[in-house]
């Protein structure tokens, strides 16, 4: 019997867990102060009363011998793949159902489409990067390649800053980005999509955060890009979008046109899900289909533009403040730089222990997000503003 070694190269989540231990002691030595939590990336607001209504109706039916439902359709009931299917719509896409997959989020997804993958691909993900994307590819002992994200490029890099030599089989992108709130315009995101199509590459593209985009002018999908589908895998969740972080559901868009060494993605994915995984529970399903009815999308809305205000009170602060920042606007992140040339960690202490306010560490993130900080919206009005008030009143 032998273990997969390839775990043995994971660092063990030292960032969340450093920062649960500073906060933890930070607390015991004060045990009057009022912390306050930018750095979670969590949703804070409850379901919305469209979405809850959905799922106590699903409740009931669950309950009678004549409504009860045992085992779903594999790839998820087609009144949410339908629903998902018109929501594209809005956006000029067209997608068939059967390229809709439904999950329990995006992230389980993002790391299990690698099954469909071959080990000695090579992977390109950005720096600054969300752990999963490289994780996952180090499960599985694959080659990861770098590319940066910095000032210079707004942290939104693009093909000509692809390493020298590098032959780049899988792309990890995210638009919204986590963890710098910045946001891929068309344009730029075409170049990844012609790039993917010249050099035979597939895009893995994590939308997570898509609602959060409110300029029309921004795409919120990879597949708004011409020829998209024949070189792209889109991921979305319900979490962010509607608050499901608790209640798990999202979906995996496989274009049938996606070929690969003459085999159908769409068919592999199908058979890894229908191997793997048993789908998502009814009543989730349910509360999900009506965060995409017109009236429940009004009420998610609402919370999303309460999300984006908070933005607004800590752009407005670090404009004040002369600090340089991105994300934001159509996010619900924002990546400052760290002033006076201070450290990460080192200004992460500092906003502790000088305002008690917790933030997440830009160095958490990669090598290139050293000297940076992000700061999370999901908290209510009153408690940002509060934290911005202390944020200015410790560089003074």
């Amino acid at each position: 019997m032998k273990i997969n070694e390839n775990y043995l190269s994971l660092q063990d989540g030292y960032l969340f867990s450093t920062i649960a231990k500073k906060v933890k002691a930070f607390a015991a030595e004060n045990p009057d102060a009022k912390i306050i939590r930018m750095g979670i990336g969590d949703v804070t607001q409850p379901l919305v009363p469209t979405v809850i209504t959905a799922l106590h109706e699903a409740v009931a039916e669950m309950g009678k011998a004549e409504t009860f439902r045992g085992y779903g359709e594999e790839q998820g009931y087609s009144f949410l793949r339908d629903a998902i299917r018109d929501y594209y719509q809005t956006k000029g896409v067209t997608l068939e159902n059967s390229e809709i997959f439904v999950s329990d989020g995006a992230k389980s997804d993002v790391g299990n489409i690698l099954d469909i993958f071959a080990a000695d691909n090579t992977v390109l993900v950005p720096d600054p990067v969300y752990p999963v994307y490289v994780d996952t590819n180090l499960m599985h002992g694959r080659k990861i390649v770098y590319i940066n994200g910095n000032i210079e490029n707004d942290f939104l890099p693009l093909p000509e800053h692809i390493p020298a030599g590098e032959s780049i089989d899988i792309i990890y992108m995210c638009s919204p980005n986590n963890p710098t709130g910045a946001v891929y315009t068309l344009p730029q995101l075409q170049q990844w999509v012609d790039y993917a199509l010249e050099n035979d590459a597939v895009i893995l593209f994590d939308a997570a955060y898509e609602a959060f985009v409110r300029d029309s002018a921004l795409p919120t999908s990879i597949y708004q890009a011409k020829g998209a589908e024949k070189c792209a895998i889109e991921f979305a969740s319900f979490s962010k979008i509607a608050g499901f972080t608790g209640t798990r559901c999202g979906y995996t868009i496989v274009p049938m046109a996606l070929v690969r060494c003459g085999v159908d993605l769409n068919k592999l994915w199908s058979r890894r899900q229908a191997t793997k995984f048993n789908g998502v529970p009814y009543i989730v399903q349910r509360g999900a289909a009506a965060v995409l009815s017109d009236e429940g999308y009004v009420q998610i809305m609402q919370d999303i533009e309460g999300y984006l205000e908070n933005t607004r009170i800590i752009t407005d602060t670090m404009d004040r403040l002369g600090i340089w920042y991105t994300g934001g606007q159509s996010s619900p992140y924002v990546w400052i730089e760290c002033p006076n040339g201070m450290g990460s960690w080192e200004f992460f202490d500092h906003l502790l222990t000088k305002a008690a306010v917790v933030t997440t560490p830009g160095a958490g993130f990669g090598a290139n997000g050293e000297g940076f900080l992000r700061l999370s919206a999901f908290n209510n009005k009153a408690n940002v503003t509060e934290a911005m008030q202390r944020f200015e009143n410790s560089l003074k």
